[in-house]
């Protein structure tokens, strides 16, 4: 049997990333080591095919079915799935995705083989204060009285914000719930707890 014939068996005649019928063809994720070529090839449709090949044309809207894909049995799906979402994370919703993502240790290798993930000097780190590095999840206090603006009140010094997000295209800007709204806060007025 080909290796078309066995991906249109696995795939059920579908894009492996996108579940589209129409113009599909295979596609060899690059980088893997000693993976046969059915494993290491998945079956995507055209649309998928140029936005993959030519980077300037990623639609992120279109990328939101890697939600569904992220979870395939198929490493080398998966493989482009985080690949993907990791070129798209400064939309803010990919690094969700990816937040929540498991890969095997070789998997991860495999999609990290063609240099995807950012280098250190291109992510966004955000600090505090103190320059602690801040993380999704953590916990911060005020470490002054900031007015909300269209909140209508005032954010008082010593306010501890649980369970903030990072903006992920601004290291100066976290999100946070306080008095029950979900505000934007300069990582310069806080301190992490």
């Amino acid at each position: 049997m080909s290796i078309e014939k066995d991906l249109e068996e696995r795939s059920g005649n579908k894009c492996e990333l996108c579940t589209s019928e129409n113009n599909l063809t295979t596609y060899l994720v690059g980088g893997a080591e000693g993976v046969n070529t059915t494993d290491s090839t998945i079956l995507i449709c055209d649309t998928c095919n140029t936005q993959i090949n030519d980077p300037e044309t990623l639609d992120p809207n279109h990328w939101r079915c890697l939600n569904d894909s992220m979870w395939s049995e198929v490493d080398a799906v998966k493989v482009m799935a985080w690949r993907l979402l990791t070129k798209l994370k400064s939309e803010g919703w990919p690094q969700d995705l990816l937040d929540m993502m498991y890969l095997e240790e070789d998997t991860l290798k495999w999609a990290q083989a063609e240099g995807d993930d950012e280098s250190a000097e291109d992510k966004v780190i955000h600090k505090d204060s103190n320059g602690v590095v801040l993380e999704n999840g953590d916990s911060v206090v005020l470490i002054k009285d900031l007015n909300v603006k269209g909140g209508g009140f005032t954010a008082k010094r010593g306010t501890a914000v649980r369970r903030i997000s990072l903006v992920w295209d601004n290291p100066e800007h976290i999100e946070g719930r306080v008095d029950g709204q979900h505000i934007v806060i300069l990582t310069q007025y806080v301190k992490k707890i």
